[in-house]
């Protein structure tokens, strides 16, 4: 097992949870993405670039995406917090987690991953 998967397993209920649903979810959505472990946390690359990650922290399960200030979908369930770039959906149960709005949103990071943005 990988330490991105041990990361997962190893938390207590309910993140582990809402991980694992995390996982399956993002997994079954966009299949062309690895999961590797960096910056402590599951991280999921696709073509070797950052595309988005799983962190529990304090109550909550943060899903972070790495060009998430690009995103035009669902806006208002995305949480900023001073962040630049990165824009994240915030979950402290699994009834929480709407999957429509997540697969709608993986989607858009998907058709995003590429672009280049300039400002």
């Amino acid at each position: 097992m990988n330490p991105a998967e041990n990361y997962i397993l190893d938390k207590p209920e309910p993140f582990r949870g809402m991980l694992l649903h995390l996982q399956s979810v993002i997994e079954r959505t966009v299949p062309q993405v690895d999961l590797k472990f960096k910056y402590r946390v599951p991280f999921y690359y696709i073509n070797g670039t950052p595309f988005c990650y799983l962190n529990q922290t304090k109550d909550y399960i943060d899903l972070g995406f790495w060009k998430g200030a690009h995103f035009t979908v669902h806006q208002e369930h995305m949480v900023t917090e001073g962040r630049k770039v990165i824009r994240s959906l915030r979950y402290t149960s699994l009834e929480e987690i709407n999957d429509t709005v997540l697969i709608d949103i993986l989607k858009e990071a998907y058709a995003v991953r590429d672009v280049k943005f300039y400002k």
